[in-house]
């Protein structure tokens, strides 16, 4: 899979190892009790509808961009700072990022989780 941004008519991969959260606790456990992640590296989170998700940083000890998004369409982006870090908003998938992944990405934007062949 890949994590990819469209604007403008351009692509760019912001993630070529990416994990999707498919459980419960694989869901509660996030990037908690991690020393840190690849460059490359996303964590997807996949949800069966649009609500409010709240994203929180305790024991993850580096910060991280996330992105909320409805139907791949960027509905807020955010850097968290490592342990203290909270945010939230309205989404049907979270993305969850090294900080500095999603600089050049903006509300309004497209992001799509893609297969690696596709």
């Amino acid at each position: 899979m890949h994590v990819v941004h469209d604007r403008d008519g351009a692509t760019e991969t912001l993630a070529a190892t990416v994990d999707v959260a498919e459980s419960f606790l694989a869901r509660a456990r996030g990037l908690m009790f991690r020393a840190s992640v690849p460059s490359d590296y996303a964590l997807v989170f996949e949800f069966d509808e649009r609500k409010r998700r709240d994203v929180h940083m305790v024991f993850v000890p580096f910060d991280i961009d996330v992105l909320w998004l409805v139907d791949d369409e960027v509905q807020a982006t955010e850097t968290l700072s490592a342990w203290t870090g909270l945010g939230a908003a309205a989404a049907d998938r979270l993305v969850e990022l090294p900080a500095g992944a999603a600089s050049d990405v903006a509300v309004g934007d497209t992001v799509r989780v893609t297969r690696r062949d596709a």
